[in-house]
């Protein structure tokens, strides 16, 4: 038997096997955000259907967006513990289920029954799934660069999908047909999984040129705590309330529907995700910390200068927010990865999407009262610019980590 072939044909089926897995893991991340926010431009819809006020619509998201966040440290702990692939088809399996139940809504607790439990099954991906590829893959900032484009493609097509099917049909096939496709990509996951077709990673992490030390690590995600809180906060805040600002500053003015306003909400999110591929370039080839803070020092005074814009002015600050705002995630995740043990990798991502998801979840009630007491947004974007101020001093006191790219590693070389 001619034994470097047997090697050569092995590097290319785990090779394969890790580019299905981002496959996978690339979009289901995509699936994840456009499941959780088709709702945000759905109220605007029941506000008329149901003649209900928007703050007491949008309210009924609360529970989901909390479990969204609260059930990603366990999720993270069984894909450690369990298996990735299994949790990843749970996921899509689970997310997909509930959506066609939310869309099949007759009353507002129903209606907040359904978007829990797409919370619930949505709170896997983050922690699970980035695991994923963060194992998976060599050149980390690369890889989740490429997964954050697929996620910010998941913003940008919810809040489209959603304006599209209450135009065409229905505000109820708004759930229904994105979670039939859910459940669709989760059964072809489960034919891979049990067909070996897919990998689950390498558990051992991925070795940098200078490990931290235990004092650097504690220091590390104790700041990152404060970073990712005030940034999930920001995050969730502006896109829950992004269809509602375009519909109240440039609805009447230039006539837009929810399709309209969807599609403005959309054009955000694409142009930024389009750009996702080279922030990952960009916390490959320069300093994590220096991409992490420099994306806070853009931030901070563009949320203050939002606070007055309107029209068209709006619509491009709102881009460059988020691109700032997105900027920083394939550092953060670096960072996190830096700081967290391999085989823990996915309950460390599951700790912070309870911070980024779970606690930011207050976000959604903010709004709410926000809006309903002074009927605008102006006091909440100064919140947020104060938010993005603290986060900023966070990232000035992070310990520099020397992250650098990860040693080759054939076996699942992804280019």
């Amino acid at each position: 038997m001619d034994i470097t072939r047997v090697a050569s044909d092995s590097r290319v089926m785990d090779s394969r096997a890790a580019r299905l897995a981002q496959g996978f893991s690339n979009v289901g991340h995509s699936l994840n955000h456009l499941l959780t926010l088709l709702y945000p431009t759905v109220v605007l819809v029941l506000e008329r259907e149901w003649a209900r006020s928007y703050g007491e619509l949008i309210a009924l998201m609360l529970a989901g967006q909390i479990l969204y966040g609260l059930a990603a440290l366990p999720a993270g702990w069984l894909g450690d513990r369990w298996s990735t692939r299994g949790m990843m088809v749970v996921y899509l399996v689970g997310a997909g289920a509930s959506a066609i139940a939310t869309g099949l809504a007759t009353t507002p607790f129903a209606l907040a029954a359904g978007l829990a439990a797409i919370g619930f099954f949505a709170a896997i991906y983050h922690p699970v799934g980035m695991a994923w590829v963060v194992r998976s893959m060599r050149d980390r900032g690369r890889a989740l660069g490429w997964n954050g484009m697929f996620g910010s493609i998941g913003v940008a097509l919810g809040p489209v999908v959603a304006g599209a099917l209450c135009h065409w049909w229905s505000w109820r096939a708004a759930f229904i047909v994105p979670g039939i496709v859910t459940l669709a990509i989760g059964i072809v996951l489960f034919v891979a999984w049990r067909g070996e077709m897919v990998g689950e990673g390498d558990l051992s992490g991925t070795p940098s040129k200078a490990p931290p030390t235990r004092k650097e690590m504690l220091r590390a995600f104790f700041l990152l705590s404060v970073t990712m809180t005030c940034g999930g906060l920001i995050f969730q805040a502006f896109t829950v309330m992004l269809p509602k600002l375009f519909e109240q500053r440039m609805g009447a003015e230039f006539g837009l529907g929810p399709l309209g306003i969807g599609g403005l909400v959309g054009l955000v999110y694409l142009c930024v995700g389009l750009s996702m591929p080279t922030c990952g370039r960009i916390a490959d080839r320069f300093p994590t910390e220096k991409v992490y803070r420099f994306a806070y020092v853009l931030l901070a005074p563009g949320l203050f200068l939002a606070a007055l814009l309107q029209s068209w002015l709006l619509l491009a600050l709102s881009i460059g927010l988020v691109f700032t705002s997105t900027l920083a995630g394939p550092a953060e995740n670096k960072l996190l990865a830096h700081y967290t043990p391999g085989r823990w990798q996915g309950t460390g991502f599951g700790a912070k999407f309870v911070l980024t998801l779970g606690v930011s979840a207050s976000a959604v009630p903010l709004i709410a009262w926000v809006y309903d007491s002074t009927g605008g947004f102006y006091w909440l974007f100064l919140m947020m610019g104060v938010l993005a101020a603290v986060a900023l001093a966070g990232a000035f006191m992070l310990p520099e980590s020397d992250a650098a790219p990860p040693a080759r590693r054939p076996a699942v070389a992804a280019e």
